[in-house]
């Protein structure tokens, strides 16, 4: 929760700077007023926690009525929470507010429309590490709200043995030893995934062990189908690359466990939210 705040701190210290001096010269300082959270397009609302979060740094005497929480679809013409309290307040709250709701709100609505066709499989919605700087923590809670799953939140909470790695390691036996070394050597207790391109490295990685999942890399679906009997549950399966609405379907079906689609939280559209004054 401090991180967040820190977070939110600094994204209206960027807004703020000396002063919104167009409320300070328009509104008189004691003028209060109430304000709705207009919805202007379908999808599924997401931050409205983070919403909170950011009036009550503002003005902790600003109070919000919320009619729809997070996680639930939204309508056009919807109304998703009241707000009241200072006018200058809930202006300056506004844009900051707003750049988290509608972000957040674009990526849950298609994490939403990436999961619902993995109804029926064994497959999960992954996200990966291409997130906006600054962001990530926003972006991935966002994907949990539109029912999909976080993959590691950085460098430092997974392993991830990629195709850069093995290259510069001398190969995969390499790099998972060397891997293994590490881990022991710092005390860390960390889960491995291993990239792999082809069958060939996959029969290499399966000759060495020592990991806990298989991420199958720009593999078909009839391939990613084929690597799965191969692998027979002995570590966890991962699909990723070129995946989009058309094709995961098809990817789910293969059997994998898990689906990673960067285009969840890099590649989406914000939702048309607005506040507005009453």
């Amino acid at each position: 929760m401090d991180h967040i705040l820190q977070l939110i701190e600094q994204a209206i210290a960027e807004d703020l700077g000396d002063g919104d001096h167009t409320s300070l010269a328009t509104i008189p300082e004691d003028a209060r007023g109430k304000m709705k959270l207009l919805v202007k397009e379908d999808g599924i609302i997401a931050g409205v926690e983070i919403a909170k979060l950011v009036f009550q740094k503002i003005d902790p005497e600003i109070s919000m009525e919320v009619l729809i929480k997070d996680g639930a679809p939204i309508q056009k013409g919807d109304i998703v929470f009241y707000v009241s309290g200072r006018c200058r307040s809930m202006l300056i709250a506004e844009r900051t507010m707003l750049n988290y709701l509608q972000r957040m709100s674009g990526i849950a609505t298609t994490t939403k429309s990436y999961t619902k066709l993995l109804e029926g499989t064994k497959a999960h919605l992954l996200d990966t590490r291409k997130t906006t700087p600054n962001m990530r923590v926003f972006e991935k809670m966002a994907v949990v709200i539109g029912g999909g799953m976080n993959h590691r939140m950085g460098l430092y909470d997974m392993v991830m043995i990629k195709d850069n790695h093995v290259d510069f390691a001398g190969g995969i036996k390499q790099a998972i030893e060397a891997e293994h070394a590490y881990l022991e050597r710092i005390g860390k207790k960390l889960k491995i995934e291993l990239e792999v391109r082809n069958f060939d490295e996959l029969n290499q990685a399966m000759a060495a062990g020592g990991i806990h999942r298989i991420m199958l890399d720009n593999f078909t679906p009839a391939a990613i189908k084929k690597a799965v009997e191969i692998i027979g549950g002995k570590y966890e399966t991962e699909a990723s690359g070129g995946i989009n609405l058309e094709n995961i379907r098809e990817y789910a079906l293969t059997g994998v466990d898990f689906i990673s689609v960067g285009a969840i939280t890099h590649h989406i559209k914000s939702l048309d939210l607005s506040l507005k004054a009453m």
